[in-house]
C-alpha cells in the first residue's frame, strides 16, 4: 500500500473512532436531561480526540502552543452558547443557530490574531465565564420533553464531528498550532446539539441543556490551560490524561453541586 493510500486510511480511521464516541456521548447525554446532558456535552469527546490525535503528529510544543490558543478561543464558545440561550427563548432555530455563530466568528476574529500568554488567556476565560455564568443561570431549569431519535440524528452527529477532526488533522501541517487551536475548539458538539434538538424539543428545552454547559465548560479551560504548562516537562501523553482527568473532575463536581442544591 502507497505512503498516499496509508495517510487516508489511517485520517478515516480517526473521523469515524471520533464520531462513534461522540455521537454515543451525545446519546447517553440526551436521557440523563438537561444538566446530566450538558455535563456529559461539555467532556471533551471533540476536542479531546482532535489533540490525541494532533499529538500523535506533532511533538508537545505544537501542543502546548495550541492549548493556549484553545484556551483564549473556549471564551468564544462560552459567548456563542449564551448568545443562543437568549435568542432561542423566542426565535426560529435557524436564526438562533446563525445569530450565535455570527456572534462566535466575531469574537474568533477579533481574539485569534493576539499573541495570547497563559495567564491572560486565563484571565480572559475568568471574565467572559463570570459574565455569561450570570446570565444564562435563570434558563437552566426547563423541563426536557421525551425525545424520539430519527435515523438523520446519527448521522448529522457522526458526520459534523468526523468533519472536524479530518480538517483539523488534515490540515494541521498547513495552519500551524494556531490554526489547529482554532479548529480544535470549533463547537461542532454544541452545534449539533442546536441543530438535533431545537427542532424537537424547541428553543427554551434546548437552551437548558446549553445554558447548564456554560460553567462546566469553564472546566475545560482550566485543562486547556494545564494542558499548555505540562505538555512540554510531562509529554502529550501524561498533559492529555491529566487535562481529562481535570475536565471529568470538575463536571463531577458542578453534578454534585446542583443534585445537592435540587435535594435542598
Amino acid at each position: 500500500m502507497s505512503p498516499e493510500l496509508v495517510m487516508w486510511f489511517v485520517l478515516a480511521m480517526k473521523m469515524a473512532v471520533t464520531a462513534l464516541f461522540v455521537t454515543a456521548a451525545t446519546i447517553i447525554a440526551e436521557r440523563l436531561g438537561a444538566t446530566v446532558g450538558a455535563l456529559v456535552a461539555t467532556l471533551p469527546v471533540s476536542a479531546g480526540p482532535v489533540y490525541v490525535f494532533l499529538a500523535l503528529d506533532h511533538d508537545a510544543a505544537f501542543i502546548s502552543a495550541s492549548a493556549i490558543v484553545s484556551l483564549a478561543l473556549n471564551s468564544a464558545t462560552a459567548i456563542y452558547l449564551t448568545a443562543y440561550v437568549l435568542i432561542a427563548q423566542r426565535r426560529s432555530m435557524w436564526l438562533s443557530i446563525s445569530f450565535a455563530f455570527v456572534m462566535w466568528l466575531v469574537v474568533v476574529f477579533a481574539l485569534s490574531p493576539v499573541r495570547w500568554t497563559a495567564w491572560s488567556a486565563f484571565a480572559l476565560n475568568l471574565i467572559v465565564f463570570t459574565a455569561c455564568i450570570f446570565v444564562v443561570q435563570p434558563f437552566c431549569l426547563v423541563r426536557m420533553p421525551p425525545t424520539t431519535r430519527p435515523w438523520y440524528d446519527f448521522v448529522l452527529r457522526a458526520g459534523l464531528v468526523a468533519s472536524l477532526v479530518g480538517v483539523v488533522v488534515a490540515l494541521s501541517f498547513q495552519i500551524g498550532p494556531t490554526g489547529s487551536g482554532v479548529l480544535a475548539v470549533f463547537p461542532v458538539i454544541y452545534m449539533s446539539i442546536m441543530l438535533i434538538l431545537h427542532r424537537r424539543v424547541g428553543g427554551p428545552a434546548t437552551a437548558a441543556v446549553l445554558a447548564n454547559a456554560v460553567p462546566a465548560l469553564a472546566g475545560f479551560g482550566v485543562a486547556l490551560l494545564v494542558l499548555h504548562l505540562i505538555a512540554v516537562p510531562l509529554g502529550s501523553a501524561a498533559a492529555l490524561v491529566v487535562a481529562l482527568g481535570i475536565s471529568v473532575v470538575w463536571n463531577a463536581i458542578i453534578y454534585a453541586i446542583r443534585r445537592r442544591q435540587a435535594l435542598a
